[in-house]
């Protein structure tokens, strides 16, 4: 072979070679660019006021992210319109994996049936990180003269006295529970709304009121002194947050099953291996023992599902939902 055509050969092999390797290169910078996440501070944004229970439940949850992912987590608080306005403020949110949202079955299956203008959309602008837990309800009596000792007993005295009994109604989740209560179990009670559950527990503990749905957490201290009597818990199945107490399917209301629930969302667009990532983490989290100890205290059953899952889930959540809030003409006073 000519020295000519020699050096030819060479010379494209090299030049061959040189865009191989920057190929290879370009590929290999932004893995492991991403790899690196996360390298500044993270923040999650709670639509509620500080104190409440996803305030407390983020905080618990983010002091042991701030463990494994060696960062630390910013808690911003944005309440107001029902969650609407922290949740529009994080849908806004450029999604580089440094801003989540503390989601709720509020902000992301029910408002959009509550409200005008949400100023968000929860599918077109967030995607599942994790779920986090569930939160059920308890339905509760005071009354010593209230002969029920049970979700049957209930449903038959309802049904022979109609829209005669009250029940104590704190939230639109207690809202929708009874709404769902009474279609399925065909048991015609007479909700009476509340603005806090300190108002409605008031009135049920004074005799003004013979039952109420509220939550594990506002309910428990009192079932535990014996000033409430807990008929039936909202899950699917028991909890051991309430010992000895069934749940609505397990007393013959076949399939009853609505729950609060607390879970993280991204922007839409957030890369999926941070996604993936944090995760990961926060599986690890929901898996110690202390942290599951301490969630159970403030009522929430630690309940982990990953970003698809949580995302079939919260289809399914928006459907379920929004078919009970239109039936039923639920409305925000």
């Amino acid at each position: 072979m000519k020295p000519s055509k020699l050096h030819n050969r060479r010379t494209t092999l090299r030049a061959g070679c040189a865009l191989v390797a920057s190929t290879l290169l370009a590929w290999a910078l932004p893995a492991a660019a991403q790899t690196t996440w996360p390298e500044r501070p993270i923040r999650i944004i709670v639509p509620y006021a500080a104190g409440q229970g996803a305030d407390v439940l983020t905080r618990l949850l983010t002091q042991e992210l701030a463990k494994t992912l060696n960062q630390p987590f910013v808690v911003e608080n944005r309440a107001g319109a029902g969650a609407n306005i922290g949740t529009a403020v994080a849908a806004k949110s450029a999604p580089d994996g440094y801003t989540f949202l503390l989601g709720t079955n509020a902000t992301h299956a029910a408002n959009e049936f509550l409200y005008s203008n949400l100023g968000f959309s929860p599918s077109a602008d967030f995607e599942g990180v994790a779920m986090i837990g569930l939160l059920p309800m308890v339905i509760s009596t005071s009354s010593p003269d209230f002969p029920t000792n049970g979700i049957p007993e209930l449903i038959a005295r309802a049904r022979a006295n109609p829209k005669t009994l009250n029940v104590g109604l704190p939230s639109t989740t207690a809202s929708v529970v009874l709404a769902q209560f009474e279609k399925v179990a065909q048991a015609p009670l007479f909700g009476v709304k509340y603005k806090s559950s300190a108002q409605s527990m008031t009135d049920v503990l004074g005799g003004q009121i013979p039952l109420t749905i509220d939550t594990v957490t506002a309910a428990r201290a009192h079932i535990a002194s014996g000033k409430l009597r807990a008929l039936g818990i909202t899950s699917l199945k028991a909890s051991e947050m309430l010992p000895g107490v069934k749940s609505v399917a397990e007393q013959g209301v076949s399939g009853f099953d609505v729950v609060a629930w607390d879970a993280l969302f991204a922007p839409r667009g957030t890369p999926r291996d941070v996604v993936q990532k944090l995760s990961e983490h926060i599986q690890r989290a929901l898996q110690q023992p202390e942290t599951r100890r301490k969630m159970q205290e403030i009522g929430i059953e630690p309940l982990y599902m990953g970003a698809s899952q949580l995302d079939a889930f919260v289809k399914d959540e928006r459907l379920k939902w929004g078919g009970i809030i239109k039936a039923a003409d639920i409305r925000i006073d």
